[in-house]
This record gives C-alpha cells, structure tokens and sequence, in this order.
C-alpha cells in the first residue's frame, strides 16, 4: 500500500500536465489569431502576453508562500478552477482591457513552455517522490509529457480554421470554441487533483525562512534565470507565431504543423539532455547545447525564405529545451527538501517577472516592422546568459541532500 501511495502522486501530477499542455499549445497559436479578428494588433498581442506572464508570476509567488500552510492539493485545486474560468472569460469577452485583466489573474500560456503557478507545485512535489539518482530522468519525462502535449495541442490550433469552413460559420465562433476547449481541460485537471491522496500535503509546521543555506546560490541562479526568460519573452509561442503570420502570410493550420515538429523535436531532446547531463554534468549540458540553439535563433531573423526559417527553428528546437530538465534538477540538487518548494518558487517567480516585460517591447516593435528584431534581441540575450552562467557556476559544487 505504502508503494502505491507513493507511486500515485507522481502519475496523477504527469497526467494533469500533459492535459494543461495541450491546452497550452492550442491556446498559444489560437491566440494572436483571435486577437486580430477582434480587430487587435501585434502591440495588443504583446501586452496580452505579459499581462499573462506577470499574472503568473504574482499567483506563483502566493503559491510558493503558501506550500507551509496550505495543501498542495487544495493550490493545485484553486488554480485549476482558475483554469476554468480563464477559458470561459476568453470565450465570452471580446473587449480589450477586460481581456487583459482576465489574462493577468487567469492561467492563460502564451508560451510553449509551462510558466504557470502549476509549475512549482508540482516540480517540488516530484522531486520529493523519486530517488536523488532518478531526478533528472523523472524531470525529463515531465518535460517530455509537457513539450509532446503542447505539439499536439498546437496541431490542433488548424482545428477551428477547419470547423469554420465546415460548418460556414463566423472564423471568430470556431476560435472562441478553442477557449472553451480550455476551459473543459481545467475542469478535466480538477478532476485528477482531487484525487491525490493526502500524502501529497505539504502544510507543516515549519518554522524559520523559506530559504536558509541554499539562499546565496538560490538567489544568484534566479538572477542569471531572469535574463534567460527576459530574451525567452521575445519570441514567447504566440509572438513568434504572429511573426510567421506576418512575414510569411502562414495560415493557422500550417503555423500549427510548424509548432507540432519543433514541440516533438523539444520533446525528445529532454531524454537525450539526461543522459548527456550524466556523462557531461548538469552545467555543461545546460549551456552547450543552449549556446548554439540561439545562434540559430539570431539567424532566423535574417531568414530568405520560409524553408530556411523552419529548418533553423526545428534546430533550435532540438537544442533549445535541453536545459529544461537539467537546470531543473540542478536546482533541486543543492537544496534540502524542506526548500525544495520555496527554492523552485525563487527560481521561478523572477523568470515569470523578467519574461512579463519583454513580449509588450516585442509586439511593440513587431508593430514596427516585420523584420526579426525580436529573435536578435532574444537570441543575443540568451547567449549572454550562457556566457555568465558558465563564467560564474562553472566550479561551483553541487550540495545534495540525501
């Protein structure tokens, strides 16, 4: 019985992320589409997004504070009727800043990677259900359920285009239908919360800081973690979507086709980043494999066509997320367990903050212009950061609580 116990919350939480995914993925190219059929632009588009992100990071701060004193179960609850009712709101409104107000306290995903106040909940809770050997395996398979979900959810953003032709109805009803698919999904990982048993609770009585020895390190990570999501929120899922769409004239359909094959190739790589990060270290895995995936993202900008700039972007793709997993674990590796949930929120929080800024500038300056500008800055960005967190955490020891 103990076993299963302990077994249990670990597939219960893949399964809810899987589903959150794949409405994730179908929202993010669902979304700059259905802004401008309600007759707002990239600039709206980009305040959308981080208004999103900066809602997520408030909400994921509470969490964080909270995992001392209220179940985990009930957080994850709370933000799954959230869920809920973010789809319905998307559905049902259709003016501007009623939207925003609905994206900033929602759990709407502009991004094809989870930045949610799900995330830290859960990875803290996975963490503390496997062995220190088995981490970075465990957090591939959750990238893995997460990035393959998010493909196929972003393959069915062609969905609504079709039902509009099939049906002859208004494109604007197929895309609100999208939302309340969402708002379904929620509803959905409701469900799959409430049945996590009572060993998932994490209500203590501890006492003392959230963070104590791992404080120092914790901090300096989520500092070089905040300028990676800043350049990352140039080029979130549903701006570089509205690129495409602007450049390249895609339709949704194809745009979704794209995004299916860069999520798999993402996918894949989170298996391949645990077993280089076994023979190679979790650092090195992190930035080597980073470093060339966002070359790849300047020179995209400056694409000729569009077969060269899906082929430089399902490479970056094959690279890009490999340090997902890896920086995950890392940050799990140096903490004690009773930090775990206030380390992963540290870490997280800053990110969601630094990347609720950029998507504004990049709708901003894709209002401007259809040229790229946006990749460059990411890309440049992001290559700093894996200059400094090489430079700066290279000889640092990892400390393990085992």
């Amino acid at each position: 019985m103990t076993h299963s116990l302990s077994a249990s919350p670990a597939t219960l939480i893949l399964t809810a992320r899987g589903i959150r995914s794949f409405g994730d993925g179908l929202i993010s190219l669902v979304l700059p589409v259905y802004l401008v059929e309600l007759g707002y632009g990239a600039l709206a588009t980009g305040m959308i997004a981080t208004a999103t992100l900066l809602g997520s990071a408030m909400l994921t701060l509470l969490a964080g504070a909270s995992t001392g004193r209220a179940p985990v179960k009930t957080l994850l609850s709370g933000a799954a009727v959230l869920m809920t009712l973010t789809g319905m709101g998307f559905a049902t409104i259709g003016d501007f800043w009623p939207l925003v107000l609905i994206a900033f306290v929602g759990t709407l995903n502009p991004s094809s990677g989870d930045v949610s106040v799900f995330l830290p909940l859960e990875q803290a809770e996975l963490a503390g259900v496997v062995s220190t050997r088995d981490r970075t395996r465990q957090f591939a398979r959750y990238s893995f359920i997460g990035s393959v979900m998010a493909a196929v959810g972003a393959l069915a953003a062609g969905l609504p285009e079709r039902a509009t032709d099939f049906f002859d109805i208004e494109p604007k009803f197929g895309l609100q239908g999208a939302f309340l698919v969402y708002a379904g999904l929620g509803l959905t990982v409701l469900t799959i919360y409430r049945g996590l048993p009572v060993t998932m609770d994490q209500g203590s009585s501890r006492q003392g800081p959230l963070l104590g020895q791992s404080r120092p390190i914790v901090l300096g990570l989520a500092a070089l973690f905040s300028l990676d999501a800043f350049a990352g929120g140039f080029v979130v899922q549903s701006l570089l979507a509205l690129w495409l769409f602007e450049k390249f004239d895609l339709s949704l359909a194809t745009a979704g086709l794209i995004f299916f094959w860069t999520g798999v190739l993402s996918a894949f790589s989170y298996f391949i980043a645990a077993r280089v990060a076994d023979r190679f270290g979790l650092l090195n895995t992190m930035v080597f494999t980073h470093l060339p995936a966002n070359v790849c993202l300047v020179l995209t900008a400056f694409a000729p066509s569009l077969g060269t700039a899906v082929a430089l972007l399902l490479l970056r793709s094959a690279l890009s997320q490999m340090d997902v997993p890896t920086r995950t674990s890392y940050v799990m590796s140096i903490v004690p367990k009773d930090e775990r949930p206030a380390a992963a929120s540290v870490t997280a929080v800053p990110r969601s903050l630094a990347a609720a800024v950029s998507p504004m500038l990049s709708g901003a300056l894709l209002a401007i212009s259809t040229f790229g500008w946006p990749l460059i800055f990411a890309g440049g960005l992001k290559i700093a950061y894996d200059l400094l967190l090489l430079i700066l955490y290279r000889k640092k020891p990892l400390i393990e609580d085992i």
